[in-house]
């Protein structure tokens, strides 16, 4: 069993910053890319932000400057920084991490992807 629990959301004015925090627990043998998405109303889920085990990062053009992702891999944790925050920036957002397991029966290694279950964003103007 793997769980994704996101924390830090919550509401603030325009300009405003806040910071996610999304840990992975359970029977995890290593994470590859962690990253951040957002679903806003009516609209699809889109990806934020993301970055590699070893710390390499990609942003949505809309975060770029504002945002910052970051990891630490002794706390299987991702972070995201969010900065000068828009009222566009509302949204539930959501970690992802793509982990790799051992198999209960057989013991055969693979990957998989995880999803918490979102935290909302509220920027008001």
């Amino acid at each position: 069993q793997v769980q994704l629990v996101e924390s830090g959301g919550g509401l603030v004015q325009a300009g405003g910053s806040l910071r996610l925090s999304c840990v992975a627990s359970g029977s995890i043998v290593n994470i590859n890319d962690m990253g951040w998405y957002r679903q806003a109303p009516g609209a699809q889920r889109e990806l934020v932000a993301r970055i590699t085990s070893d710390g390499r990062r990609n942003y949505v053009d809309s975060v770029k400057g504002r945002f910052t992702i970051s990891r630490d891999n002794t706390k299987n944790t991702v972070y995201l920084q969010m900065n000068s925050l828009r009222p566009e920036d509302t949204a539930v957002y959501y970690c992802n991490a793509n982990i790799g397991r051992y198999r209960r029966y057989g013991g055969s290694y693979y990957v998989e992807d995880y999803w918490g279950q979102g935290t909302q964003v509220t920027v008001s103007s």
